[in-house]
C-alpha cells in the first residue's frame, strides 16, 4: 500500500523515477532496463509500514529513545523538537572554513522563528538505524505554518547513530515550542549487501550525533 498523508512527497518522488523509466522503454524499446523498472516498483511498495517497524525494533535494528508508541505512524514515526537551537556567528559563511554556531535554549513558553535566519535544532529523539535506509521528512502541520526543517539532508545512511540535526527556516515569524512534532521518520530497506555502514566509517563527519545541533563539517573535505 503506498504511504499517505505526510508520506506522500518521498513517495511521489519515487513514482516519478519509475513513470521516467517506462517511458523511456515505451519509445525505445530496445532499452534493457526492465530490472530498473522492477527495481522502482520494488522500492515504492517497501516503505516499512508500522508493523515492520516494530519488528525492527523489536530485532535491534532499529532504535528511537525516547520511543511513544503513540508517536508511530501507519509508516512513520514523529519525531520532536530538541530545547536547543543554534545559528552561525558569522552572516556570511565560507564553506572552506569551520564555520562557528553559538547555542541556546528554547525557552518554555516558546521562541519566535524569523525568515531569513537560518537556525539549526536538534530532534529530541535519539535514534539507531542498521539495516535499513532512514529518511526525515517534515510533517504536513509543520509545514503549514510554513516550517522546513531540512534544507538538503533529510536521507540518513545505514549505520547512522544519533540525535537529528535540523536545518530550520520559516517562510513568516512563527513561535516554536521544544517537545513539539517537527518531522517523521520513515524507513526504506536496502537492495544489496553495506560493506561499511556508517558508523563504522573512519570519516563519518556527523555519527554519534549528540542532543544539541551539530553545525556543518564542509570545511573537513577536500576541494
Amino acid at each position: 500500500m503506498p504511504p499517505t498523508g505526510d508520506g506522500m512527497i518521498l513517495f511521489h518522488f519515487l513514482e516519478n523515477q519509475w513513470h521516467v523509466v517506462k517511458l523511456l522503454k515505451k519509445y525505445d524499446r530496445s532499452l534493457k532496463i526492465d530490472s530498473e523498472i522492477r527495481r522502482a516498483e520494488k522500492l515504492i511498495s517497501m516503505i516499512l509500514s508500522d508493523k515492520r517497524i516494530l519488528e525492527e525494533m523489536e530485532k535491534g535494528t532499529i532504535k528511537i529513545s525516547p520511543y511513544d508508541r503513540n508517536c508511530l505512524g501507519s509508516n512513520s514515526y514523529d519525531v520532536h523538537l530538541g530545547k536547543c537551537l543554534a545559528t552561525y556567528t558569522n552572516h556570511i559563511l565560507d564553506a572552506k572554513q569551520h564555520n562557528q554556531i553559538e547555542y541556546f535554549d528554547i525557552p518554555d513558553d516558546g521562541f519566535v522563528l524569523y525568515p531569513h535566519v537560518f537556525y539549526l535544532g536538534v530532534t529530541l529523539e535519539y535514534t539507531e538505524t542498521h539495516e535499513h535506509v532512514p529518511f526525515l521528512e517534515g510533517k504536513s502541520s509543520t509545514g503549514r505554518l510554513g516550517i522546513d526543517i531540512h534544507a538538503t539532508a533529510g536521507k540518513g545512511d545505514v549505520g547512522f547513530c544519533g540525535n537529528w540535526t535540523l536545518e530550520i527556516s520559516v517562510k513568516q515569524p512563527v513561535k516554536i515550542y521544544h517537545g513539539m512534532p517537527i518531522g517523521q521518520l520513515i524507513y526504506f530497506p536496502v537492495d544489496g549487501e553495506i560493506d561499511i555502514k556508517y558508523n563504522q566509517k573512519a570519516n563519518a563527519k556527523y555519527s554519534g550525533q549528540p542532543n544539541r545541533p551539530i553545525e556543518s563539517m564542509m570545511w573537513k573535505n577536500k576541494f
